[in-house]
């Protein structure tokens, strides 16, 4: 494929996160190619550590592939997204759009015609809370929270398929319309399908979504787990 026609995209990942370019792979269609570079992040995923990613970002992404057009950044962290807010795009220059998980995952809910969702984190308590003030703020109604309790994400990229699917039927509702599986560093991608099959409903996840959403403000097809691949907004 000539170079002229690929849509290049840049993603800013953690220093720490083992799970976010395995999912890349995964999810970007041909004629895409993803940039990827990497921030200082202090663990435990307090709120302090998380809003402290932000000044980090401006520098990041001056180091993509520096004089070449991006189609769209990626910011790869749920809960720095979500405690960020609205100041991210500005943090990060503006030399293209940026999408964030929290971002995606709103976006996600919004195509599927969500607004009762059950949250999953693999994160501490008041982490998790971060996440879901963030989605409730926007008007979504989070009708369960549920933690696995780390404190570091490396921990979090080492959990196993069946202790996520666990969790996963654990943290449903009744009432929720639909399941957000958080944390970039969280190994679901692969586990979606089965999640789903469990649930009978969509489960959304942070990479999942974040991909998602980079292809779909772009308008490009791609291909990937569960019923929010199977929606377009255009």
């Amino acid at each position: 494929m000539r170079d002229e026609a690929l849509q290049r995209f840049g993603l800013v990942a953690l220093a720490t996160d083992m799970t976010i370019e395995g999912d890349a792979v995964r999810l970007m269609p041909p004629g895409t190619r993803l940039h990827v570079t990497r921030i200082a992040f202090d663990n435990p995923t307090t709120e302090e550590n998380l809003r402290d990613t932000g000044p980090r970002l401006r520098a990041a992404v001056d180091l993509i592939v520096p004089g070449v057009e991006l189609a769209g950044i990626g910011f790869g962290c749920t809960s720095a997204s979500a405690v960020l807010g609205s100041s991210i795009e500005a943090l990060a220059g503006g030399r293209a759009p940026v999408t964030t998980p929290a971002g995606a995952a709103l976006r996600g809910f919004g195509a599927l015609g969500l607004d009762r969702v059950a949250l999953m984190t693999p994160y501490l308590e008041a982490t998790t809370d971060l996440v879901g003030d963030h989605f409730q703020a926007r008007g979504i109604d989070v009708v369960r929270r549920s933690s696995m309790g780390h404190a570091d994400d490396r921990d979090m990229a080492r959990l196993g398929a069946a202790e996520i699917i666990e969790m996963a039927e654990a943290s449903d509702h009744p009432e929720a319309q639909a399941l957000f599986i958080s944390c970039t560093a969280l190994p679901a991608v692969d586990v979606i399908d089965r999640i789903e099959a469990r649930l009978g409903k969509p489960v959304l996840s942070s990479n999942q979504a974040l991909f998602w959403s980079m292809m779909d403000q772009v308008r490009i097809p791609a291909a990937g787990p569960g019923a929010l691949f199977r929606c377009r907004t255009w």
